[in-house]
């Protein structure tokens, strides 16, 4: 199943970056300030990978749940979800300064509830950063009556996170509700009974790679 993918291949977020970098690439280029020109163009090549956002294939498949980021998965196993106030699985990628920041739904659902709370910039690879830094949870609740709780983490250097979705809204799998700039981490807490389709150290895909199945 093909994605919908009503962005251009560099994120709306990246313009105003890729903007300057390219002006202040061929600016010193022109005026022949060659170590700077280097530095500049380097930068923007950095920055025009970083801000990339692929359209993805979605899996078809019932009950999957999506990974809504790019990253390395850091934590798979049993939690309390503090914004359901309830036992859970939780599966947390970490997303570094080198992969896609685009963030995708991970089940077809209906917003219930949106919490943003302000907090600290620590590593997002920590525990701990789940409870103290800056931080934005989305209540996905499904057609089926399951509740799925996604929680986008800034990091050490991530220090904007984007959220374009409000409580009310239907998402459907795949797609994209935020971004966050620069490194960072995402949260999902499933049911206890959700059965885990990835370990520790995996490598995922936002969108394309199945993180848990749901009875």
């Amino acid at each position: 199943m093909a994605s919908t993918y009503p962005h251009p291949i560099i994120a709306r977020e990246g313009w105003s970056f890729v903007a300057i970098a390219a002006i202040a690439a061929i600016a010193l280029s022109w005026l022949g300030w060659w170590v700077l020109a280097v530095l500049a163009w380097l930068a923007l090549l950095f920055i025009v990978q970083f801000f990339r956002d692929p359209a993805r294939a979605i899996p078809d498949l019932p009950g999957a749940v999506l990974s809504p980021a790019d990253g390395r998965v850091l934590l798979v196993g049993n939690a309390r979800d503090p914004y359901l106030d309830r036992d859970a699985l939780k599966i947390s990628v970490f997303m570094n300064v080198f992969n896609v920041h685009s963030n995708r739904s991970p089940v077809d659902g209906t917003v219930r509830a949106r919490w943003y709370h302000e907090g600290t910039f620590v590593n997002a690879s920590f525990d701990k950063a789940s409870l103290e830094n800056e931080r934005n949870a989305l209540h996905i609740a499904t057609a089926s009556g399951v509740d799925v709780t996604c929680v986008q983490i800034a990091g050490l250097i991530a220090r904007r996170i984007l959220c374009y979705v409000e409580p009310g809204e239907v998402l459907t799998r795949g797609e994209r509700y935020g971004f966050i700039r620069f490194g960072s981490r995402v949260d999902i807490y499933l049911p206890p009974s959700a059965r885990p389709s990835v370990a520790i150290g995996d490598v995922v895909h936002a969108t394309s790679t199945i993180l848990a199945r749901l009875d």
